[in-house]
């Protein structure tokens, strides 16, 4: 059964790892739109691409971040490759299970995390300098 992206929930997750509010993200985007609106975009399973667009251009997240970005799918590769060990570790038939292909997943997709984590807190530290370079006029 293949997981649906929430791609609402992947632009919230981004924005609150981000530490930007939803007033933050409105105001980012235009006059049209208010925290409510963004509260409301947030629900939606799928969001227009041009929309999306706009918030990948505010955020600075490629837009495939929050297309394709599936938490449930990243905990059951975790939980099923941490079964799997647990399962040969436990077998006493000498038996030695030397597939390390989901393991080898697990560290690209953590180390790319981790790039895409510097990658954000480098921007929110860029946007704290222009925030307060804005303050101060």
């Amino acid at each position: 059964m293949e997981q649906k992206i929430h791609q609402g929930r992947n632009v919230k997750r981004f924005r609150e790892m981000l530490n930007i509010k939803q007033e933050a993200l409105a105001y980012n985007l235009g006059e049209e739109w208010n925290q409510k609106k963004i509260s409301m975009l947030e629900q939606k399973d799928v969001i227009e691409d041009s929309l999306l667009k706009q918030i990948s251009a505010v955020l600075k997240i490629p837009v495939e971040a929050f297309q394709n970005f599936d938490e449930e799918q990243a905990i059951n590769i975790i939980s099923n490759t941490f079964h799997e060990g647990a399962v040969a570790v436990g077998n006493n038939s000498g038996h030695v299970n030397t597939t390390v292909n989901p393991i080898d997943k697990i560290v690209q997709i953590h180390e790319e995390k981790i790039a895409l984590y510097e990658r954000m807190l480098k921007e929110k530290d860029e946007m704290m300098v222009r925030l307060e370079k804005l303050i101060r006029k």
